[in-house]
């Protein structure tokens, strides 16, 4: 029988009875974006043989699950998207194949692959073929690496995408732990979300084991021409050999971050904490893969100014990796206590001023995300509701920043020493879970509230959560700094181009805040003045580059435009390419440039950031 693309989540959640030893109770719970029945039969071991064509594209492979079959059911349901299946066995009997099923495809959501089993049943091998255009593969022309000389492959399973080159139970409340090998050619490097070789041999065969309960999301892969360099006895970075020492200089101080973040919340419990540059053409700013985080090269700034982003995927060794939202529904369990924990890095190594700069340039995010849905629109709620949509949709400001702002919150109303010790239980308590909104919301009541009806009002954990835009009680992020750079503003406005401003304005998050508080009223020759003085349209950081084009491309700057072509080639994160090819489209005169750049440039970018940019231009 196939299956509806609705599916219940089953949860596992160990409860403790002073009593009575540990007990598993069950929890039901929707999961929109997956065909899986874990609340029959689910998965607990993946053992995974993979082998990698370059020349057709293709990933050949092998998975073998063991499963647990909960109620004695007579089959077992995964996820599918574009792969083709070639046979299945159960419990090694290679002279008995049971039945299978391909369901019918949905855009979104794949197919169900519906297989025959026996209630005694405990593993099930797929035998299967990943398809050319499978969304999670990123296949890198030598042309679009920093070698130019050899092809790269990596890839991006967040949100639902894993199913497109594994065939798994794919959702966030499902974890299960795994080993692998992996066949490459003999010139590359493999590299996974587990325990990694730091050099390549000479065989291209790769053996790695992931311990620890994982989520299909973080399953990682990456293969290329890449190089290891030691950062500490815990931390190091891969990338190509031509990035290699640009790398390790950037991320020197990711050592210091872990035990920053170590000395908040607790150990990390990981084992090594490495990074992987990739090819630009990486959809995002980076992706916390356990043991391995893939870091987009736009961080790369020369001056370690950027790498608020690696705290922020390292805090998910914490919030997200360790601690898991149980569905996708509510992202904001992941990302917002991500942000939180990544400004908590940034005050403990870097001070609370620079902390202070990033809560306001979030919170100036955050209104310009609500602005754009609407006050009152639903998906500006924590809790959304994405029943028959992509759970990208999740991906907005609003998870990030206002879940942010809803933690920051809580501790100014309980105190931040009493909301570290919150924070410590609800990572120790959950750790290697998946956690529902329910969960969290007990935690804070039995665990912060405790019936204290001015706290509970104060909190207002309903109004965050469930109702749309911001609380009328928010109280806001402020920076000092930032006050200083508005007064100057408004004088350098009125006077005839003289303002001491590269006096006043020195660090990348002034300089941000400088170009956004930028009116739209501003002349030319003021953005003139600008660029002599700050020299943005040639900048080599990437915020800062995204920034400036941006307000080029509304002014009809003309210096930005051939810097901007060059920008939309060479950098594939959809946070910069889609708001400036957003802006491109909204004047006749741009449009053309727009839809030239795009089809120049879209062989370039990954399915996740295409998806999104190709709906831009079906509206125009």
């Amino acid at each position: 029988m196939l299956k509806k693309s609705v599916a219940l989540l089953f949860v596992l959640t160990t409860v403790m009875c002073c009593k009575q030893n540990d007990k598993k109770t069950e929890q039901l719970v929707i999961d929109p974006h997956s065909y899986a029945e874990p609340q029959h039969v689910s998965v607990k071991h993946l053992d995974l043989i993979l082998e990698v064509e370059f020349d057709k594209q293709l990933i050949n492979g092998i998975a073998t699950w063991t499963i647990e079959n909960h109620t004695q059911y007579d089959e077992v349901v995964f996820d599918t998207k574009g792969l083709t299946v070639h046979k299945v066995i159960l419990d090694d009997a290679e002279n008995e194949e049971p039945f299978f099923a391909l369901g019918d495809e949905d855009e979104i959501f794949g197919q169900p692959l519906s297989i025959q089993i026996k209630p005694g049943t405990r593993k099930v091998s797929i035998y299967y073929t990943t398809s050319q255009n499978a969304e999670a593969l990123q296949w890198v022309t030598p042309l679009q690496t920093f070698g130019r000389e050899h092809p790269f492959l990596y890839t991006q399973s967040q949100a639902i995408l894993a199913r497109s080159w594994i065939p798994c139970q794919d959702s966030p409340g499902i974890r299960f732990t795994y080993t692998a090998r992996v066949k490459v050619p003999n010139q590359f490097l493999a590299l996974m979300s587990a325990e990694n070789p730091q050099q390549r041999n000479s065989e291209g065969i790769y053996q790695f084991k992931q311990d620890h309960p994982i989520p299909s999301y973080l399953m990682a892969l990456a293969v290329g021409n890449l190089t290891f360099k030691k950062i500490d006895n815990l931390c190091g970075v891969y990338a190509e050999p031509q990035m290699i020492d640009k790398a390790a200089y950037e991320f020197s101080d990711v050592g210091k971050m872990v035990k920053a973040a170590e000395s908040l919340y607790g150990k990390y419990l990981w084992g090594r904490y490495d990074l992987l540059v990739l090819p630009p053409s990486f959809p995002f700013g980076g992706m916390e893969n356990p043991v391995l985080t893939f870091a987009t090269p736009t961080v790369i700034a020369g001056d370690r100014s950027l790498v608020n982003l690696i705290a922020h995927e390292l805090a998910h060794s914490w919030s997200g990796n360790l601690v898991t939202n149980a569905s996708w529904n509510d992202f904001w369990l992941n990302e917002g206590f991500t942000v939180y924990f990544e400004r908590r890095i940034i005050e403990k190594l870097y001070g609370k001023e620079e902390a202070n700069m990033q809560e306001v340039l979030g919170y100036k995010d955050l209104e310009n995300g609500i602005s754009d849905f609407g006050q009152t629109h639903p998906d500006t709620r924590l809790n959304l509701d994405l029943t028959d949509r992509s759970p990208d949709d999740a991906v907005t400001d609003i998870a990030y920043e206002k879940g942010f702002l809803f933690l920051k919150n809580i501790e100014l109303a309980v105190g931040r020493e009493k909301f570290d010790k919150f924070l410590k239980h609800y990572f120790s308590k959950y750790a290697f879970k998946s956690v529902t909104l329910e969960d969290f919301e007990n935690e804070l009541n039995n665990y912060l509230i405790k019936g204290n009806e001015n706290l509970k009002t104060a909190i207002n954990a309903y109004g965050w959560i469930y109702q749309p835009g911001l609380p009328k009680n928010a109280k806001l992020p402020h920076s000092a700094r930032f006050d200083t750079i508005d007064a100057l503003s408004v004088n350098f406005l009125k006077d005839e181009l003289q303002a001491p401003l590269n006096r006043n304005i020195k660090s990348t998050n002034e300089k941000l805040y400088f170009i956004r508080s930028l009116p739209d009223s501003i002349n030319i020759q003021k953005l003139q003045y600008i660029d002599s003085v700050f020299h943005f349209t040639t900048s080599h950081n990437s915020e800062i580059q995204y920034a400036w084009y941006l307000l080029g491309i509304k002014k009809n700057y003309q210096p930005v435009y051939p810097y901007l072509d060059t920008f939309l080639n060479t950098v594939g994160r959809r946070k910069f390419i889609e708001p400036l090819y957003g802006e491109l489209l909204k004047n006749k005169k741009d449009k053309k440039l727009a839809e030239d750049f795009y089809q120049r440039n879209r062989p370039n970018y990954h399915a996740v950031s295409t998806r999104t940019i190709d709906k831009l231009f079906n509206k125009k």
